[in-house]
């Protein structure tokens, strides 16, 4: 994992009304005898900007002019099939098109497309890339919560053993009386479970970590099979994407601890976010640290 090698695609969310567009692969990965479907997808060539690439891809797939572009997220996972070591980053767009009259003819990536609904995704054999993008973006809107999920081999899951997760850590005086915190929606955006737990005196990065692994053992618990984990902490998630080394010794052993628990996971992924959208994993820290701390321990 810390070693890891990062590939790093754009990707087009194109829409029409509710719509989005998905493509049909006219080579690459068959599985089950079907080909895939996919959002359109593209490398960045050597001295373009991620948009400049996603235009690119855009009209060299579709045919047709992107009217307009705005990055809608950035999308990091690991856990593809054949690719458990390499990490992935994915810039990903809210695209609308010049027109809808797509032509395919001069594409020699796509044989195919089809407008479907967000939450009717889930029913088509999606290649994994899109299927792990589209369950990123779908976790902020809900749409997947009656649908089931289809990975590339066409194995059904459930849509409750997907879900995610926020962590957050906490330290008061960095080294100081600290806590964990988290907090798990399933893919309809409710509450399955929140929790904290007071480490006693540590340090924030070290409370960071102690988060994550706490909110892994609760996953495995409730037999969740495909997670997003979120968290505030820059430093950890890249980290766990392999941007980083862990360098910190104090780290070593919880960093050795977490790789061993995602082992028993299906697929995940770690997304950084503001601490503005991690409140609910906070609130739990502080309710721990609080508790504690007013009972005069610290």
């Amino acid at each position: 994992m810390i070693d890891m090698k990062q590939r790093i695609r754009v990707t087009a969310i194109c829409k029409k009304d509710d719509d989005i567009l998905l493509l049909k692969r006219s080579g690459g990965r068959v599985d089950m005898g079907a080909q895939n479907f996919e959002l359109p997808t593209g490398k960045i060539i050597f001295g373009e900007q991620p948009e400049e690439a996603m235009s690119r891809v855009v009209y060299e797939g579709l045919g047709v002019q992107a009217e307009s572009l705005q990055i809608s997220d950035v999308v990091t996972f690991t856990g593809l099939s054949g690719s458990s070591e390499q990490g992935n980053l994915y810039i990903v767009y809210e695209v609308r098109l010049q027109n809808n009259e797509i032509s395919l003819a001069n594409s020699e990536r796509y044989t195919s497309y089809k407008w479907v609904k967000m939450d009717e995704t889930g029913l088509l054999p999606l290649n994994e890339a899109s299927m792990m993008v589209l369950q990123i973006t779908a976790t902020k809107t809900g749409v997947l919560a009656s649908r089931i999920i289809r990975t590339e081999q066409q194995q059904v899951l459930p849509a409750s053993d997907f879900a995610t997760i926020y962590t957050d850590g906490g330290s008061r005086g960095n080294p100081g009386p600290s806590g964990l915190g988290y907090y798990i929606i399933g893919p309809d955006g409710k509450e399955i479970k929140r929790g904290g737990e007071f480490l006693g005196f540590s340090s924030s990065r070290l409370a960071e970590y102690y988060g994550l692994k706490e909110g892994l053992e609760q996953a495995i618990e409730l037999g969740l099979k495909r997670v997003h984990f979120k968290s505030d902490c820059l430093m950890m998630v890249n980290q766990m994407n392999g941007v980083y080394k862990v360098k910190n010794p104090d780290l070593f052993q919880v960093h050795s601890d977490v790789l061993k628990l995602l082992d028993k996971l299906e697929a995940y992924s770690f997304t950084h976010v503001s601490r503005e959208m991690n409140t609910e994993a906070d609130a739990e820290v502080n309710r721990v640290i609080d508790q504690n701390v007013n009972r005069g321990e610290y």
